[in-house]
């Protein structure tokens, strides 16, 4: 038998199969429709009681508005037939804010332009935003710290350009993520006092339609709303948003990269990381024996989706005049959809990364299948003080390539060579083509991570 439900969204964000994929009811609770037009509303109260606080309009009007503008008394229906007539819908919000409110209704929206109030209400759900953000980020940083200390130590293969080239440690890897996420905490924090500011300029930017009250009404309306006050209007300066945006392509994109070497990692030839089991979660419809790693998949694409839209909030900064002529509402796309992407980016990145299956023998026998080539640089700057430098260069050459030509070990092939053996017994060749024992300072990078990291949250 099948069940029935309601005709679904045709985007991820809101797709009744997709929508716990790519986002989070939280996120998707800040940007939905109720949630907006009841940031309209709350901007409308704000401002009658800020211009009642000046003295603009009457305190009992302002009262009246405050008490009869519900936004469970918004016929929603007559209000989207009206915004697709208008374009906009704060003139459709305000019609019916007017007759809630009676006779108080006609000091309603005074002085104020459309963009005024959606603007702001768009600040309003930023800063929601933008805490829900930040506290997932707070949770992955200490996922983190954790695999960052209890990895310290765990030696595994480094590589660049996909091959392997010298030994860190499982925990200097997590470690780097975990630095990332500390200075997006940071960018995030302080982008705060240049996006959570009001506007509120009247029809061209300049407060006229208030006479001399115009800033001691915006200062009372940011005061209201709990935003900061800007330099100047801001409706044709989008660089607040754009910021906002062009910082969860920076999250995002962070999250990317940890998806990608989790990928890679997770392959059937590297066998290092697993992400946590679920039954069924990952499995194939032909071939039992998968186990993709979704959550990193998930991540690697709202990185991408993310991405793009940061490219189109720096595109509708370009805009004519005293008011843009489209590219505002370019942004009515990319931020919602932004923000929603990166909260489904991090709760697939917590779950993640916060049950990750680390094969710490697969990473030792990883480290170990080079024979000992990884650290011919560690043999060679250990034979370097006994015989030179560029004579222990010739050396371990010689011996790297009859290890390759013969399948031998490096350790093997430096124990046959008289310029090694008259220097070094085997118990010293051994250690010194031991990769445990060329970890450079990633334990101790590791630890000045975790102190700054500590530090930074503090």
């Amino acid at each position: 038998m099948t069940s029935s439900f309601a005709p679904a969204a045709s985007t991820v964000v809101d797709s009744i199969l997709f929508r716990d994929a790519f986002g989070t009811q939280r996120m998707r609770d800040v940007f939905s429709d109720r949630a907006l037009i009841q940031r309209y509303i709350e901007v409308e109260v704000a401002l009658a009681r800020a211009e009642a606080r000046c003295g603009v309009i009457p305190a009992e009007a302002a009262e009246v508005i405050a008490r009869e503008s519900r936004l469970e008394r918004i016929d929603f229906d007559h209000m989207r037939h009206e915004t697709d007539i208008v374009g906009y819908p704060i003139l459709p919000l305000v019609h019916q804010l007017v007759e809630m409110c009676g006779e108080a209704g006609r000091y309603i929206h005074w002085g104020a332009t459309t963009q005024d109030i959606m603007d702001t209400a768009n600040v309003l759900q930023v800063r929601e935003a933008l805490d829900v953000v930040d506290a997932d980020i707070t949770e992955l940083r200490r996922i983190l710290a954790d695999l960052s200390r209890k990895h310290r130590d765990t030696p595994m293969a480094g590589r660049t350009h996909l091959q392997q080239a010298l030994p860190v440690t499982f925990g200097y890897k997590t470690a780097i993520w975990l630095a990332m996420f500390d200075r997006h905490q940071e960018r995030l924090a302080e982008l705060k006092k240049r996006v959570l500011v009001v506007e509120f300029a009247g029809a061209a930017g300049t407060l006229a339609s208030l006479g001399t009250k115009g800033f001691e009404v915006q200062q009372a309306l940011a005061e209201e709303l709990g935003l900061g006050v800007p330099a100047t209007t801001w409706h044709v300066a989008r660089d607040g948003f754009a910021e906002a945006v062009n910082l969860l392509a920076l999250i995002t994109g962070s999250l990317g990269k940890i998806a990608l070497d989790i990928m890679i990692m997770a392959s059937t030839e590297y066998a290092e990381v697993y992400e946590p089991f679920v039954k069924g979660r990952g499995a194939s419809s032909t071939m039992p024996q998968k186990r993709n790693p979704i959550s990193s998949e998930l991540m690697l694409a709202a990185s991408k989706a993310v991405r793009q839209h940061a490219g189109l909030m720096v595109d509708a900064m370009i805009q004519d005049f005293e008011r843009a002529t489209g590219p505002w509402h370019a942004e009515w796309i990319a931020m919602p959809e932004s923000f929603i992407l990166t909260a489904g980016a991090l709760h697939q990145a917590k779950f993640a990364l916060g049950g990750l299956i680390v094969d710490t023998d697969r990473m030792r026998h990883n480290l170990g299948i080079s024979r000992g080539l990884i650290v011919a640089e560690a043999v060679m700057m250990g034979l370097a003080p006994a015989i030179g430098r560029q004579q222990a260069h010739d050396v371990v050459y010689d011996a790297c390539r009859t290890a390759n030509d013969t399948g031998c070990s490096l350790s093997d092939a430096l124990a046959a060579l008289p310029a090694v053996t008259q220097h070094f017994d085997r118990a010293a060749i051994d250690r010194l083509t031991d990769p445990a024992n060329y970890l450079g300072l990633a334990p101790q990078m590791v630890d000045r991570a975790l102190a700054l990291s500590a530090q930074a949250g503090a």
